[in-house]
């Protein structure tokens, strides 16, 4: 029989592995250390105007969100915060980037199961080096058809992606956390976007769900997709 699908894209961090609640336990550890100059809930403002203001020079990742992190402490403290506090936030920066990896429940065998019957890819956002060293310390990089590592996720990027790795958008399926990145450019493409909320998401990852488009789902956990694809067909 034909199927519908042949090809299954999965975004990477907080879809398959742990990643925004290291970010928030670092905003923690950044309020500490600012807390003599500047109350957490103004500061963690701050801080998500700089996130803002540098995507487009640093991209997504934790070296950004480190920069990101100095600019703040520098302005909230009118260019007086001492060195050693510099210090300590370029090492929650190098913190981030020796974590292991946490694998989310099911995914590698979810992954297993689909592989044997679809083309599956990787597309993640970030930085290069820290996405490849993720994807290694995974354990999953041999279950995937193709990796895509890109600067960022918008239909143009999906579409390169689905003619590149797929059979076209009509037969392909974005599966994600993010509302913003993974599922909403992925139906504009044409393609199936499906939604598995984390329980932490980056307030700029947010955006309305297209609850009315045909080719939208939602799932609690990634151990349901296979289910899900065998009513698509």
């Amino acid at each position: 029989m034909h199927k519908l699908l042949t090809t299954i894209g999965f975004d990477a961090d907080d879809t398959l592995w742990q990643n925004e609640q290291f970010f928030r336990l670092t905003q923690d550890r950044f309020a500490d250390l600012l807390a003599d100059y500047v109350d957490a809930e103004h500061l963690s403002e701050r801080l998500l105007e700089a996130e803002k203001r540098n995507l487009g020079h640093y991209g997504f990742g934790i070296k950004g969100f480190t920069l990101s992190m100095i600019e703040t402490a520098l302005d909230v403290t009118d260019h007086k915060v001492p060195g050693e506090v510099i210090h300590d936030i370029l090492m929650a920066g190098r913190d981030m980037l020796r974590h292991p990896i946490e694998l989310l429940p099911g995914v590698r065998d979810t992954i297993a199961e689909l592989a044997a019957e679809y083309r599956i890819l990787l597309v993640t956002k970030g930085d290069l080096l820290d996405q490849e060293r993720k994807l290694a310390q995974s354990g999953l990089g041999e279950m995937f058809d193709g990796v895509e590592i890109v600067s960022d996720k918008t239909a143009q990027v999906y579409r390169r992606i689905w003619d590149t790795h797929a059979d076209g958008p009509e037969r392909s399926m974005m599966v994600g956390n993010s509302m913003k990145s993974d599922v909403v450019p992925a139906i504009e493409t044409g393609a199936f976007g499906v939604y598995v909320p984390h329980e932490v998401t980056w307030e700029l990852e947010h955006a309305p769900k297209p609850l009315a488009h045909p080719r939208y789902h939602e799932i609690t956990t990634l151990s349901e997709l296979p289910a899900l694809i065998a009513e698509i067909g």
